[in-house]
């Protein structure tokens, strides 16, 4: 078997590194269904987001060198937060969640440390790339990936590759506009997009605007006084759950996917409302030839981002040289 991929994968709030085997030729077994890629050596740290981008850079380089200890690897494979200009290994844009991460050249420290090649891309894409490959976007020919937890993201798997777009950016459907966010402030700096509103931070805020008489401090707490039936956390659910789910019809209409895949704390959190409103939603925006598209609850599993990730710098264009390991 060919040597493991080191991968990458730096969060606002954490950052894990594995070896992954198996990935490339032999993904699958000689039956075509089961996949034999296998992850070893999983190790995280906390990001030290605030300290600012060289800081972040150490943290990974020294947790990446663990996990590889002794082994010789072929390729390292970065899923990272932020716009990735792919062709660069660089950070074009970024969150205030990641201090001074915009403009951080990404991808050659790793080659410098470890002599081989080595791509990023944005985290979102790599954990399209990882559920449509070993997860529920596996034997068909399109996924769309939509990730609803801290921020609202996608991505679109044509023929096995994300779709980055141009500038990287590609996926950004939580800057849609919904006519139920009208004025709500967005992350982004602008108003009135989805995020703002349908986010974990957005119905949280959203349940304070209708008038929770206790304000629950995060999704759990907000998911757990919509299972006793509080009337504003089940409507902030079911505003959220619809525009959700418009906006989730009308990128139907546009791609034609042949399944959607929801991650994400909120999509994972299982409250009723909030599923409701979305199919609700769904339907009335999606066409017929697209209205009867599975939608399916992401299954790659945690890890997602880091097989995507292994499985980009394995496809894509190599480096023009590869700076030699350093001693």
């Amino acid at each position: 078997m060919p040597d493991p991929v080191l991968a990458l994968d730096l969060g606002g709030t954490k950052i894990r590194a594995a070896l992954v085997h198996g990935v490339g030729t032999d993904e699958v077994e000689a039956d075509g269904e089961h996949a034999v890629v296998r992850l070893e050596s999983i190790a995280e740290v906390p990001t030290p987001a605030r300290e600012g981008a060289p800081a972040i850079l150490g943290a990974a380089l020294e947790l990446a060198a663990q996990v590889r200890g002794g082994a010789t690897v072929r390729a390292v494979g970065i899923s990272s937060a932020g716009v990735v200009d792919t062709a660069r290994g660089r950070i074009t844009h970024a969150t205030d969640s990641l201090a001074g991460w915009a403009g951080t050249a990404l991808t050659a420290p790793f080659a410098e440390r470890f002599g081989v090649p080595v791509a990023a891309l944005n985290d979102v894409h790599a954990h399209g790339l990882g559920e449509a490959r070993f997860g529920v976007g596996r034997g068909r020919d399109s996924l769309l990936l939509m990730a609803i937890g801290t921020g609202i993201g996608g991505c679109q798997v044509q023929g096995g590759r994300a779709v980055l777009g141009a500038h990287g950016a590609a996926g950004h459907v939580g800057h849609v506009p919904v006519p139920e966010a009208e004025g709500v402030p967005c992350p982004c700096g602008r108003t009135g997009h989805l995020e703002g509103l349908a986010s974990g931070p957005g119905i949280l805020r959203l349940a304070a605007r209708l008038g929770a008489s206790a304000a629950p401090h995060d999704g759990r707490e907000l998911a757990a006084a919509a299972a006793r039936g509080e009337p504003t956390a089940l409507e902030a659910y079911r505003l959220a759950g619809h525009a959700t789910g418009r906006v989730l019809g009308a990128l139907l209409n546009v791609l034609d996917s042949d399944a959607v895949a929801l991650t994400g704390g909120v999509a994972d959190a299982d409250v009723p409302v909030w599923r409701e409103a979305l199919r609700a939603g769904i339907a009335a925006e999606a066409m017929d030839a697209v209205a009867s598209t599975p939608v399916l609850a992401a299954s790659a599993g945690s890890h997602a981002a880091l097989l995507g990730a292994a499985v980009r710098v394995l496809e894509a264009p190599p480096a023009p040289s590869i700076p030699p390991p350093a001693t």
